[in-house]
């Protein structure tokens, strides 16, 4: 029988209880940083903030501010030193981070130095685990800001394993986050190179072709309003909203409101709300395929709908065009042309958007074959990074598997 004092999932060789101590038995230091922000910068130690945590570690370069050793000792700082980890201690309880050299921040973190330099990866990880983060929520004390005292770090009760078996557990971590980090890297370069391909494979303010073409396409773009190329409509829902009989029930279909049109062209795969048989005819149906695009709240949000469904207001939906239009390649005309638009909103927010002013819209439209592929380049684009972000979505799932599995 598996003893209490060991973890549901361990690496072959190792059977011996893990033994029960305080998480200062574990740690030579608990460094908490003073609350005053350095008065000056222009050193060579960082000035550390929460929002400098990249994956596993930080990124001293975005906050770029530095700061002097004079500096530190005229304000009595407190230095957090290489081979260490700085774990969230306020508000975003769990975040944690290792440190690659010498810095400065404030108490948002406690810094923690490990006894044993080489478990660095290991208390990395247990600081991930979900054991750790509920004894920090379970000791987190404040009004409106919720903070952790360096003296219940001390007193964290914790079950280690020895160090070899702690190496061992640190080093598979490791070589997960490093996986992780990597298809990270890929998706952020996939989603940057769909992002340059819209800007070059549509044309710009005033020009007639963009700037990258497939071979055999030379003719201008034509521009259009909107309002003269695309028949719309916005959908519908009978009042009041909470009457409990328009929901669900026998017969009930998908109902898109804003909450279910997701960044990434589709609808979410289940929608927040059913709409009943009694309240369909009240409402707007639009088959798959169709055009969406919200109109309130998260303004210029597209989807490309990929079930029938009934649609509410606050959505607009295109129903035909006075062309053969490619769906694909009209959402993202659509999707661009909201960015644009956002641009020229008072901070960069549309507040709202009028039937009219949708009209006005100036959109610039290719031939229906070179709609066709560009939409079908898109969506193997699409694909692609749905495709890479499955796999970064499943490779996290695993880690917290696994992280529940190998900590008592």
């Amino acid at each position: 029988m598996m003893s209490k004092k060991s973890p549901q999932l361990r690496f072959e060789g190792f059977t011996d209880d893990w033994e029960q101590c305080k998480l200062s038995d574990e740690m030579t230091d608990f460094i908490v940083p003073m609350r005053d922000k350095p008065k000056e910068f222009g050193g060579n130690i960082p000035w550390t903030r929460i929002e400098d945590i990249e994956g596993k570690f930080l990124n001293d370069s975005l906050s770029k501010q530095y700061v002097t050793e004079e500096t530190i000792q005229k304000m009595n700082l407190k230095i957090i030193p290489k081979d260490s980890l700085i774990v969230s201690s306020s508000a975003t309880f769990g975040v944690v981070a290792m440190v690659t050299q010498d810095l400065i921040t404030n108490q948002t973190f406690i810094g923690l130095v490990p006894r044993e330099k080489n478990t660095l990866d290991y208390w990395y990880s247990f600081f991930q685990s979900s054991e750790a983060r509920k004894y920090m929520k379970l000791q987190s004390a404040g009004s409106t800001i919720f903070y952790i005292a360096r003296d219940s770090f001390e007193k964290m009760p914790i079950s280690v394993p020895k160090i070899d078996e702690m190496i061992k557990i640190g080093e598979y971590f490791s070589n997960l986050d490093n996986l992780i980090a990597l298809h990270q890297r890929k998706l952020d370069l996939l989603k940057e190179q769909k992002k340059g391909y819209l800007q070059k494979m549509f044309p710009k303010n005033g020009a007639k072709v963009p700037e990258l073409r497939f071979a055999g396409f030379a003719d201008d773009w034509e521009e259009r309003k909107l309002g003269d190329h695309a028949k719309y409509r916005r959908g519908s829902f009978p009042q009041p909203y909470g009457n409990k009989e328009w929901y669900d029930g026998e017969g009930a279909m998908p109902f898109v409101q804003v909450v279910d049109v997701t960044n990434k062209l589709t609808l979410v795969e289940n929608t927040k709300q059913k709409i009943s048989k009694l309240a369909q005819s009240k409402s707007v149906f639009v088959p798959k395929g169709k055009v969406v695009v919200t109109l309130q709240g998260s303004i210029g949000r597209v989807a490309i709908t990929q079930y029938d469904s009934f649609v509410d207001r606050t959505l607009l939906i295109f129903e035909d065009y006075e062309k053969e239009t490619d769906e694909r390649f009209w959402a993202y005309t659509i999707q661009k042309k909201f960015e644009i638009e956002k641009l020229k909103a008072p901070g960069g927010t549309i507040k709202t958007i009028t039937k009219e002013a949708l009209s006005s819209f100036d959109v610039h439209l290719p031939k229906f074959e070179e709609q066709q592929k560009i939409g079908s380049f898109f969506k193997q684009l699409d694909d692609t990074i749905a495709l890479h972000q499955r796999k970064l979505d499943l490779l996290k799932e695993q880690k917290k598997g696994f992280l529940q599995k190998m900590f008592v």
